[in-house]
């Protein structure tokens, strides 16, 4: 059996692309900036780290990681090395618009249709929100039990790396996947003000949302990340308080089993925040 690449092996999603693939015997080549002992060494930015990681691999999980343009790239070198392509993309795509209104999705789309142009099998996971994106608030949650910010009845159906992971890992070693969209989703939408408090539940410290101005609420995301992102995030939750993200069926379709509530996620994350 030929190695999977994995792209991005050692982050929240490839770790585990990486574990459920052996899980089931399956040879994995784990590919990242700072590999883990087994894994090897690649910058998808630069292709020509990417191509020696290439030998023997018909099959590869791909994220973007920095900018599209960055990837471009090393998905023409896929196209002439592999076969098959699953790429984590964005469930910010809107398929029904001709340019992509939404920075994010525009990244991504960017991404889907070069790999659509290289001719080979591919993929396309689109995710809505990461149940992994609330580890950032993990530092408040530890100092005094309270995260700040703005729209905390923006609700949201939360997905588990697990459950993205089996999707991922079904499209990577089976039949029937090619030309796929999957968009996925948790289990049901929750606010962000009931995040936090499954969290403190879980990890066995009360935890509550602090709602402060947006003006606030932005100058502190901002310290973590460009304001195009900020602005991105805060606009679509500002969407999701008077509109709930909407849930699918896809993990239980793809795999065969439910997914995993946010509980779930919260309680496999609970040292996390202790």
């Amino acid at each position: 059996m030929k190695p999977i690449l994995v792209a991005g092996a050692t982050g929240n999603v490839g770790a585990q692309v990486a574990t459920q693939l052996r899980a089931r015997n399956v040879p994995v080549r784990a590919l990242s900036r700072n590999p883990p002992p087994d894994g090897v060494r690649g910058d998808l930015a630069k292709p020509g780290t990417i191509a020696p990681a290439l030998d023997g691999v018909d099959t590869v999980f791909l994220m973007l990681a920095g900018s599209a343009e960055a990837l471009l790239p090393t998905v023409s070198l896929l196209g002439e090395r592999v076969k098959r392509v699953v790429f984590l993309s964005s469930g910010a795509v809107d398929d029904s618009l001709a340019e992509q209104d939404n920075l994010i999705g525009a990244w991504h789309r960017t991404v889907e249709e070069a790999i659509e142009a290289a001719g080979i099998d591919w993929t396309f996971l689109r995710p809505h929100g990461f149940a992994t994106n609330t580890l950032g608030w993990a530092p408040s949650i530890r100092a005094d039990g309270v995260v700040r910010g703005a729209y905390g009845e923006a609700s949201m159906p939360l997905i588990h790396e697990k459950d993205l992971a089996a999707v991922a890992v079904e499209a990577l070693t089976g039949g029937g996947h090619e030309g796929a969209k999957y968009v996925l989703t948790g289990t049901r939408p929750i606010t962000q003000a009931d995040q936090v408090r499954i969290i403190g539940e879980a990890a066995g410290r009360p935890a509550r949302w602090e709602e402060i101005p947006l003006a606030a609420a932005r100058e502190a995301m901002l310290a973590r990340m460009p304001d195009f992102i900020v602005d991105t995030m805060l606009t679509g939750f500002r969407g999701l308080v008077a509109k709930p993200g909407e849930v699918t069926s896809t993990v239980q379709d793809v795999t065969g089993r439910p997914g995993q509530d946010f509980e779930a996620w919260a309680a496999d994350h609970a040292a996390d925040f202790q």
